[in-house]
């Protein structure tokens, strides 16, 4: 019997990627969009990825700040893929108001569930629930490690999707009854984009690529591309090993931003002329931090662990990432280009 699986936020780059494998898979999805007018962007999206048919597809309109329709939205529902966030499109002043909406948006999603009788719930949290406070590179950062919430130079967004998750275990401890539960914490997602639509870890690749960025921060980056973050998802939904349990979603090894310029330039000399070899050296940095927000930001980033451990997937979910860190660059350059994002 064909199951049927409840993805928010259908128009995001990683939800995209998610129903595509969905519905390759032969699974009836149903998405939540904010608004049904952009449900055509979606069809269109598949469509020229290669997708025919759309009897398998429905749409609901859901804003995860409101009640309405997520009982409709669930209504059959054998799994939900809960990878819609909140979207802001500047940043706050009070961090509240980005944090509120994200811990109430996964509460609302996980009570919704539960009342319509849903098997399982996937979270799309993300890594700096986890890693951003083990600074020992001598230690793996692994799924059992927390971000403390007080961490110097930890953004707003990073503590909201932090806190989120606290929230969703701790209603799943507290009301979760018979729903079972997991969450996928993706390090940074690259790779190919299935429209123009991309993610926020692109701008780290515009940024070097426009120039913008003078000078480069020896700054070491954990990667992974979104056709295996898409694969870990329903690997999570589907493996009965997987309730309970949080799984770090990363290519093997690191990379550095100075890294990163180089094999741009070594790639794509023709579009990357702007793109600085100047380094930043770190006290810069540090002394920076002292009076910038941006700055202390950057200073936990360079303090921070980069040894992160992507076993528990391998093991328990036999997840193999198809791409490489260097492979998911490119091809975030490549999407980048057929989209007209750079010119």
């Amino acid at each position: 019997m064909t199951k049927t699986v409840l993805v928010t936020g259908g128009t995001g780059f990683v939800g995209a990627h998610i129903i595509f494998q969905l519905l390759q898979g032969g699974y009836n999805v149903r998405t939540t969009l904010r608004s049904l007018s952009s449900k055509s962007k979606v069809i269109d999206t598949l469509k020229s990825n290669g997708i025919n048919t759309f009897e398998s597809l429905a749409f609901v309109e859901a804003d995860l700040s409101k009640d309405d329709n997520w009982d409709v939205a669930m209504k059959g529902c054998d799994y939900v893929l809960s990878v819609a966030s909140p979207v802001f499109f500047t940043i706050p002043k009070d961090e509240n108001e980005v944090i509120r909406p994200a811990v109430e948006g996964i509460v609302r999603v996980l009570k919704a569930a539960q009342n319509a009788g849903v098997k399982r719930v996937i979270m799309t949290s993300n890594f700096g629930a986890i890693g951003f406070s083990n600074n020992n590179p001598n230690i793996a950062t692994t799924e059992k490690d927390w971000t403390n919430p007080n961490e110097k130079g930890l953004s707003a967004y990073e503590k909201s999707k932090l806190l989120a998750e606290l929230a969703a275990w701790d209603f799943i401890k507290k009301e979760g009854c018979n729903l079972e539960f997991a969450t996928i914490n993706p390090v940074a997602i690259l790779g190919p984009s299935l429209s123009a639509h991309i993610s926020g870890s692109f701008g780290l690749i515009e940024h070097l690529l426009n120039g913008s960025m003078k000078s480069i921060p020896n700054i070491s980056l954990n990667i992974v591309d979104v056709r295996d973050v898409a694969d870990l998802h329903i690997r999570a939904m589907t493996n009965p090993n997987a309730n309970g349990q949080r799984f770090i979603a990363s290519a093997d090894g690191q990379i550095s931003l100075p890294e990163i310029a180089t094999l741009l330039k070594d790639k794509a000399p023709d579009i990357t002329k702007k793109v600085s070899t100047k380094t930043v050296p770190n006290w810069v940095i540090y002394l920076a931090a002292l009076f910038n927000k941006q700055a202390k930001e950057a200073a936990l980033l360079l303090r921070m662990s980069r040894n992160v451990s992507n076993k528990k997937a391998k093991k328990i979910l036999d997840w193999n990432p198809i791409a490489n860190k260097e492979e998911a660059i490119l091809a975030s350059l490549n999407s980048m280009i057929k989209y007209e994002i750079i010119k």
